[in-house]
């Protein structure tokens, strides 16, 4: 980065209100190849920004205070992660350098959304939303305090009465009311909520617009109740993590999400490109660990460690807390969730303490890297598409602020990644999951450089994305 010699000629010779006409753009990202999923444009151009938006898109060079060299560089509209649970410094530290400009926890959300925004007002490296949750909701009424984000008693297992069920109505209506971006659910992690009680939540979701993000059960099966019951609700319904919700049955479950689209229902899904999936030891997906046959144990890892469990290791680390990788799909069910046109990309990401998974660090990277250039599985338009403008659209009806993201256009939010094509890929293991993505050298967020030549920088202007509270006129 440079400043601009034509500001620099103004300020030294005072005069800087005679040449307010000509001031550059705050920053520029110049001779870059441009692609923008939402026109097509994929061509060299010059993009000018002022104020936190871009204000040009041009065939032709722009002044700028500063100015970033793209030559050889993708730009691209920032990368937008519609479930990512590292929801602080750490862990938006590694998504900004795998391209992310935008991070939402929706799948399992908070039951406190003033709260939530409020712990993270003042400026963060990225945007970030949150969903209002029924799993959190759910611990909350009967009284799962729970080790983490999961429920590991009563709030997963326990049935709830109907009274419990109508506080569970009015945490998700406030929520909603409070700016909550979506509705989340687990019904994976909650197998005492019947689909009765499930869809009653679908309704409340459905009932303000806000999409269903949903960690579902059962396979198959699982997908159609999930499905039968958010259409009778009217929810958008999103689906999480496709690879892992459909194992091997993956072919299945996108034939049956395609033909809910062609009936007319408004559902979307997502994956992460990779074989192993993380989550904590304690919940309800492990409730019937004792009658596993010996070898399953090893697919298991223990991210505090990193060792592989056994029956007796198992039980200890089931006991005392924590997360755990679950390795066991083929790297073609990774292959064939990533080329399907239905799915978005995102991360399920969390890292604490310098442990995690390495998809926190690396999910954009290796799509582009391993899936786009070396085995061409997905275009570099599309696969931008998944990662940016069908994220944005996903949230826009609710939360009108997303209308400004994901693209690369005059007027939109100047949240803009840079990329190498030639080098950009994953580095993250599973044994470091905080090795930084290669290949992504500037990450602009609300017109700031948050990335500069593969660092991140102490600028902070990630801002909350929020959808619009109620006010008390309007019942909030």
């Amino acid at each position: 980065m440079k400043i601009h010699r034509t500001l620099a000629a103004c300020l030294a010779a005072g005069l800087l209100g005679a040449c307010a006409a000509e001031a550059p753009y705050d920053l520029v990202i110049a001779n870059g190849r441009v692609m923008d999923p939402e026109s097509g444009l994929d061509a060299v151009r010059h993009v000018g920004i002022r104020g936190g938006t871009i204000q040009a898109v041009s065939a032709t060079p722009l002044d700028g205070a500063k100015v970033i060299d793209a030559s050889g560089h993708v730009v691209a509209p920032g990368f937008i992660d519609l479930h990512e649970h590292g929801q602080q410094e750490e862990s938006y530290a590694m998504m900004v350098r795998d391209g992310v400009t935008s991070a939402f926890e929706l799948e399992v959300g908070t039951a406190d959304v003033p709260a939530w925004y409020g712990a993270r007002e003042g400026g963060q490296i990225v945007n970030y939303g949150v969903s209002v949750g029924h799993i959190p909701a759910r611990m909350e009424v009967l009284g799962d305090p729970g080790p983490g984000l999961l429920p590991a008693g009563v709030g997963g297992s326990g049935t709830a009465t109907e009274a419990q069920i109508l506080a569970m109505e009015e945490i998700l209506r406030d929520g909603l009311r409070q700016g909550a971006v979506a509705v989340g659910f687990g019904s994976a992690y909650t197998p005492g909520a019947d689909m009765d009680e499930i869809e009653r939540m679908f309704r409340i979701a459905g009932e303000a617009g806000a999409s269903a993000h949903i960690h579902l059960r059962s396979g198959v099966p699982g997908l159609d109740s999930t499905l039968a019951a958010a259409g009778r609700a009217g929810a958008p319904l999103h689906i999480v993590h496709v690879n892992s919700s459909a194992g091997d049955d993956l072919d299945e479950f996108l034939q049956h999400i395609q033909a809910a689209l062609d009936a007319g229902m408004d559902v979307t899904t997502e994956a992460y490109p990779y074989g192993a999936g993380m989550t904590e030891i304690q919940s309800a997906l492990f409730d019937d660990w004792e009658s596993w046959p010996d070898e399953r144990f090893g697919l298991h890892q223990l991210v505090s460690t990193g060792e592989r469990l056994t029956r007796e290791s198992f039980g200890r680390a089931r006991g005392e807390g924590g997360t755990v990788i679950i390795h066991g799909r083929s790297e073609a069910q990774t292959r064939a969730a990533i080329a399907s046109p239905l799915s978005m990309i995102a991360s399920d990401g969390f890292i604490e303490n310098g442990r995690g998974h390495p998809r926190t660090s690396g999910s954009y990277a290796k799509v582009l890297g391993r899936y786009v250039r070396d085995e061409g599985v997905v275009d570099l338009m599309d696969a931008l598409r998944r990662m940016s403008l069908e994220p944005a659209i996903r949230l826009q009806e609710r939360t009108p602020a997303m209308a400004s993201k994901g693209r690369i256009r005059v007027g939109a939010d100047a949240d803009v990644t840079v990329f190498d094509p030639a080098t950009v890929l994953d580095r993250a293991t599973y044994e470091d999951a905080t090795l930084p993505s290669a290949g992504i050298p500037y990450v602009v967020v609300g017109g700031q450089v948050v990335v500069d030549r593969g660092a991140v920088t102490d600028a902070r202007p990630g801002r909350a994305v929020r959808a619009p509270v109620a006010t008390a006129a309007q019942g909030g």
